[in-house]
């Protein structure tokens, strides 16, 4: 059934109320790979309550991710889910996310983008406490052959990768139990621990959550170029270019300059190849 655009962007926006405490933000951080090793105190501010801070990304699943995609279930959208793919996510923080907290959270299809052969729904949540306004994300879903319909094509957000060397190189392993330990702060698609379900997918085996790489690839930038001061990142985006399974080694590549860390993530095993690209962390 073609998305009703008009319908979609006129319907009134998804109310939730949300709540998470430190264990929750632990959870978080250790299914991004935070704790090795277990005694390292830059990685005690990501697992011990006492030192605990808060990486933004944990907006994506706050609430146990009740409210990323939201918006799918809007009038007007009414898909083939076996057509829908994660293509991007912004996350931008109006403040650092307190390590307890309760949040209203709405949701609602902010634009939807006729890509021709595919249709791109981006569904916003914003967050906001008694203090104020916390987080504002942006999924951007292409929903394959919903294209066609004569509407705007949407902006370009891709990156020209810089023509120097990286200014910071990393690896970061990924565990084999990583996808089990990451799917318990919400997402619970099979497509990320059972080998029948993956398989019927299209994949030999089960693939890691795409917003583990995003969380992943975001602590490892914070921990070699912001002195592991997570209160001074304000924005984060990237574009999903890949997979990448348990087991394997991320390559992370990052480029500084004015405020903005321009980064590629690939997959060492697979001759790089690519896992995020067009991403970019802004921080003071």
């Amino acid at each position: 059934m073609p998305i009703d655009v008009s319908a979609a962007l006129a319907a009134e926006p998804r109310r939730a109320e949300i709540g998470w405490d430190h264990k929750d933000v632990q959870l978080y951080h250790l299914g991004l790979g935070a704790g090795t090793p277990a005694t390292d105190p830059d990685e005690l501010r990501y697992t011990l309550e006492s030192r605990l801070q808060v990486l933004p990304g944990f907006a994506t699943v706050a609430g146990a991710g009740t409210a990323a995609f939201g918006g799918m279930g809007a009038p007007g959208i009414d898909v083939d889910l076996a057509a829908v793919l994660h293509g991007g996510q912004t996350v931008r923080v109006h403040r650092p996310i307190p390590v307890t907290g309760r949040a209203v959270q709405t949701s609602k299809v902010a634009a939807v983008y006729d890509k021709g052969k595919a249709a791109v729904i981006v569904l916003r949540t914003e967050a906001s406490d008694d203090d104020g306004p916390l987080w504002t994300n942006d999924a951007e879903i292409f929903v394959r052959g919903e294209g066609g319909f004569g509407g705007e094509r949407g902006p370009s957000d891709r990156l020209t990768v810089p023509e120097r060397v990286p200014d910071r190189t990393v690896e970061r392993p990924i565990r084999d139990d990583q996808a089990l330990l990451y799917r318990l702060s919400g997402d619970w698609n099979p497509l990320h621990a059972d080998p029948a379900f993956a398989k019927l997918a299209g994949f030999d085996r089960p693939i890691l959550h795409g917003l583990c790489t995003y969380g992943m690839t975001l602590k490892a930038v914070t921990d070699t170029l912001l002195e592991g001061d997570v209160s001074r990142i304000t924005a984060y985006r990237t574009r999903f270019a890949g997979v990448v399974f348990p087991g394997e080694t991320l390559r992370i590549r990052m480029w500084t300059g004015g405020g903005r860390v321009q980064v590629t993530v690939t997959a060492i095993e697979r001759d790089d190849a690519p896992v995020l690209a067009d991403t970019l962390v802004e921080h003071s």
